[in-house]
This record gives structure tokens, C-alpha cells and sequence, in this order.
């Protein structure tokens, strides 16, 4: 117990009895059939369900519109926080972080009252705008962190050799806050490509998407389907992980400047 590494056990043991453990038993289902044999008839059958496959894609499609709207919004949002000149007040941080505090369920039934009180439909737009609304700190703090630790260093250089505010933003800033950038792109549709109570909520389950899918087969004992898409959806995940981390790589050996 007096090495360092001791200390790591309680964390090596918890990683594979609740992360490595149930994605192995994940894994397992997904490839048995109702009689515990080795199939791919799970994979097969949701190749053959068009409702499904459309559901997919649909998930995958609001993922990434929420995911742009939250760059959208995110970045200049988290420019302002970052900039002095523009944000005096470390109150206005503040007040982007407590919503963080309450319960995203808490969060979304207060969206539904508020659509309600409004006497606004909910539908897809309800829908996109309770995404947005539920996962866009997670796309500014990303952002916020990388701005806030730039080296000042290269914009004041850029100025120097006599670029406009505009030039130092799009050849300097900007892509020096890439990593920011595709962090917050991670955190927002990894769990928006998966959620359901939020559909659920904001849509009067009239629009599932494939976490609803996958809640509904596993709730009707349909563990090795429900397995099966649960993989499916953990493959897309890994491979937006990938592309992230690459991208990641890829700016910090070009040094972040264009």
C-alpha cells in the first residue's frame, strides 16, 4: 500500500465491474439469440426494420442539428466569457452555470410547463429546442476553458504584423480553440444521439428516438435486441470519439494555427 499505484486499485476495480463489465455483457446479448446460441439474427433484424433504421438515422439527425445550434450559440457565448473587454463580471459565468445544478428531468418538465403556458405545440421544434436548451453548457464550458488558457502571446503577434481584429480571430483564435471546439462537439451529441426521457417529455412520446428504442425492447425483455442496438449505438459513439481525438491530434501537431 505505499506505492502510488495502490491507490489506483479501488478506481481499476470500479472501472471494470461498471464500465468494462456491462459493456462486455452488452456485447454478449448482442450476438445470442433468444436461446442463449451465437447469432447475428439481432443485427439482421434491425437491418430488415425499416422503422428502426429510420429512427436510427432520424437520432442521428438531431444530434447533429442540436450539435450545430449549440456551436452556434456556444461559441460567441463563451468568446464574450473569455474576453475582458467584453465580460467585466464574473456573475454572467455564474448564471451559465446554474442550470447545471438542477436535474435535466427537473430542467425539461419546466421546458414543458413553459411550452404549455405559451400555448406552443410540442413536437420536433419542442423537441431541438430542450436538446439545445439541456446541452448547451456543455458546449461552452469546452470552449470557454480553451479561450480563457490561450497564449495571448500569438494574438498580440498577429497584431503586430498588422492583422485586422477579423484576421486575428479567423487565423488565430479560432483555431487555436479548435480543441475546445471538438470536445464540446463530444459532449453534446454522445448524449443526445442516446437520451430518450427528453423526446419522451417534449413530444408526448410522439417522437422516439433510438435510446427510446433501445429503453422500450430492454423494458419488454427483449434484452438481446435491445443489446444489439444499444451496440450499434456505442459503434457510432466510438467512431465520433476517433474522429474527435484525431482531430484533436491533428491540431496539436500543426501547433492550433492555420
Amino acid at each position: 500500500m505505499n506505492k502510488r499505484s495502490s491507490w489506483s486499485l479501488p478506481y481499476l476495480v470500479f472501472l471494470i465491474l461498471f464500465v468494462v463489465l456491462p459493456l462486455i455483457l452488452i456485447a454478449v446479448y448482442a450476438f445470442q439469440d433468444s436461446q442463449g446460441h451465437f447469432s447475428f439474427q439481432n443485427f439482421v433484424h434491425f437491418a430488415q426494420q425499416p422503422e428502426a433504421v429510420s429512427t436510427f438515422l432520424y437520432s442521428i439527425e438531431i444530434a447533429l442539428i442540436t450539435t450545430i445550434l449549440c456551436i452556434a450559440l456556444g461559441y460567441p457565448a463563451a468568446y464574450i466569457l473569455s474576453t475582458p473587454s467584453l465580460n467585466r463580471s464574473a456573475v454572467t459565468i455564474i448564471l451559465f452555470i446554474l442550470p447545471m445544478w438542477v436535474n435535466m428531468l427537473v430542467r425539461t418538465l419546466a421546458t414543458v410547463a413553459l411550452f404549455d403556458f405559451i400555448h406552443i405545440p410540442l413536437g420536433e421544434g419542442a423537441l431541438i429546442f430542450g436538446m439545445v436548451y439541456n446541452f448547451l453548457p456543455f458546449m461552452i464550458y469546452p470552449i470557454y476553458n480553451t479561450l480563457l488558457k490561450m497564449d495571448n502571446s500569438y494574438i498580440e503577434a498577429a497584431e503586430d504584423l498588422g492583422a485586422s481584429p477579423s484576421q486575428v480571430f479567423w487565423k488565430v483564435t479560432l483555431p487555436l480553440s479548435m480543441p475546445g471546439v471538438w470536445s464540446g462537439v463530444l459532449m453534446v451529441f454522445m448524449p443526445t444521439i442516446s437520451t430518450f426521457a427528453i423526446s419522451e417529455l417534449l413530444t408526448m412520446n410522439k417522437v422516439k428516438l433510438f435510446g427510446t428504442v433501445i429503453q422500450e425492447n430492454i423494458n419488454n425483455g427483449l434484452w438481446n435486441y435491445g443489446s444489439a442496438l444499444g451496440l450499434i449505438m456505442l459503434v457510432i459513439i466510438g467512431i465520433t470519439t476517433a474522429i474527435t481525438n484525431g482531430k484533436d491530434k491533428m491540431d496539436a501537431e500543426k501547433g492550433g494555427i492555420i
